[in-house]
């Protein structure tokens, strides 16, 4: 379905602050449905009809009473025999009211059509839309709200409201609900609703607010103040210790540019900030777990470090090294975490520096490798991360010690001619790290230009303890795939030899479970 601002463009032709206008009164009718105890729907004129067509742009339902219609309007053409009350607003710029029968309900239906003004022109109509009165006589809330909603009303046909000013609205601002004070021109408690005399009590105040003003109660009046001076809403929260948090929003009743009043909002969102502080030591506890994981990775290398000095076995000390990297492998990870915060990590940030690391151990002028990275990884699971990165570092040092095997010294006779004093450089072999992330999967690619894979080469036969430990990582732990071939079409490097491309698929998003 298209969205209000979409209708708007296609149907009415509106764009530019035409729009802006009416997305801001989107944005903030929830709190006028609360007040009226009605739906409120917005109609903009099909461009070109002169009123004689609207397409029915947005649609909100109040939370304090039910709502009118069952039915989604947003997206509908109507004309002017089925909306007259719609169409007489908005030739004329006046407040329409009285009743209505729609084809799609059963009861009429009581209509007030306020005309939406934005620079001194008719852009649309909101429409307040409810059942017929009852023979009950409505309570002092009831009349209280509908008396501010009509000032509001007034304030629509004006094109002071919705505000010039308006602050975005957080999921946490608070609605009518929640606690209402009306306040006079001075800044006086008119009316406090029953919700709002018990955020009240939550920030100490057991007074009776009604003819004070804020600063009389205890409470801060900078939000009530700041509105009246700007003529726009402002929000702000007040604390009565650790324990207690209530959000304040204040909404100015204008004539004019003249404030006469304001509607105060009160939520208690004590439960909220509670949940705040704890997520954030929660996290702040899971980095430092990270931070100290990694540490204690780094410590366990240096250890294996001393240790491999100590062998005199060229075997044990290469066992040693390659036992080095895998670890710190996983502790670049756990590091990564530490800063990040969260379960998932950005993995060319990881990438980036275990090709390093490789190239690092591969400073020789008998053998020469270029590394790239090409692709974006994403944001990976820490779960997929860990064990991916200790895969990508093996499938490094693959292609590094057997896709260009270092050349074999060739023995020197007298009969050989004096070498030039220019020796022939070795060429250049390499390697490229390929990735890319499509939200339900990673794909990583190690192509190297090397000597290629060997005559009956099988992944599944191999007994190296590298490709063991990537092939068990990749089925076990992240549910991969991986392959190895020779790439296809030319060599991607300076040609070397025909090369061969180990391609990794990691799902991302865990399946879920259907029951059957």
């Amino acid at each position: 379905m298209a969205g209000m601002a979409e209708l708007a463009r296609l149907h009415a032709g509106f764009d530019g602050p035409k729009l802006a206008h009416l997305q801001r009164l989107v944005a903030s009718w929830g709190p006028l449905a609360d007040l009226c105890f009605a739906d409120l729907l917005l109609f903009l004129p099909v461009a070109g009809e002169e009123g004689r067509r609207f397409v029915v742009a947005g649609q909100v339902r109040p939370s304090t009473n039910q709502t009118v219609y069952r039915h989604d309007f947003v997206g509908e053409m109507v004309d002017e025999a089925e909306r007259p009350l719609v169409a007489r607003a908005w030739r004329s710029g006046k407040l329409a009211e009285g009743e209505a029968h729609l084809p799609s309900q059963q009861e009429r239906v009581h209509v007030l059509a306020i005309p939406v003004r934005w620079d001194g022109e008719v852009i649309a109509v909101c429409s307040r839309e409810s059942a017929l009165a009852s023979a009950r006589q409505p309570g002092e809330l009831e009349r209280i709200y509908l008396s501010v909603f009509q000032r509001f009303a007034g304030m629509i046909a004006a094109g002071s409201f919705p505000f010039a000013a308006e602050d975005a609205e957080t999921e946490e601002a608070p609605r009518v609900g929640d606690g209402a004070l009306v306040l006079d021109a001075s800044g006086c408690v008119e009316y406090a609703s029953p919700n709002a005399v018990s955020a009240l009590h939550r920030l100490g105040v057991h007074r009776n607010a009604q003819g004070k003003q804020l600063g009389k109660l205890g409470l801060e009046e900078v939000a009530v103040r700041t509105a009246f001076a700007i003529g726009g809403p402002v929000t702000e929260e007040i604390e009565r210790g650790p324990d207690v948090t209530v959000v304040l929003r204040c909404l100015p009743l204008l004539e004019g540019s003249r404030p006469t009043g304001a509607l105060l909002l009160l939520r208690d969102i004590s439960e909220l900030r509670r949940r705040d502080r704890l997520l954030v030591s929660m996290d702040a506890t899971i980095r430092e777990i990270h931070h100290r994981v990694k540490n204690n990775l780094q410590t366990i290398s240096s250890l294996l470090r001393l240790q491999g000095r100590r062998l005199a076995s060229i075997e044990a000390k290469q066992a040693i090294e390659e036992s080095v990297r895998r670890i710190r492998s996983i502790a670049l990870v756990h590091e990564t975490l530490s800063q990040e915060g969260g379960g998932e990590v950005p993995f060319n940030d990881i990438v980036r520096p275990l090709v390093r690391t490789v190239e690092e151990s591969l400073a020789s002028p008998d053998r020469q490798v270029r590394f790239r990275v090409e692709g974006d990884a994403g944001r990976v699971p820490a779960r997929v991360a860990t064990p991916l990165a200790v895969v990508v570092t093996e499938l490094l040092q693959n292609a590094a010690d057997h896709a260009f095997p270092l050349p074999e010294a060739t023995p020197v006779t007298a009969q050989d001619p004096p070498t030039s004093v220019t020796a022939e450089l070795p060429p250049v072999g390499s390697v490229l790290v390929r990735l890319h992330n499509d939200g339900e999967e990673l794909a990583v690619e190690v192509v190297d230009d090397g000597v290629g894979l060997p005559p009956g080469f099988a992944l599944e036969d191999a007994k190296g303890l590298g490709l063991s430990i990537v092939r068990s990582l990749v089925t076990t732990q992240i549910e991969g795939s991986i392959s190895m071939r020779t790439p296809a079409g030319a060599d991607m490097g300076d040609g070397l030899g025909p090369g061969t491309v180990v391609e990794l698929r990691v799902p991302l998003v865990v399946p879920q479970y259907t029951g059957r």
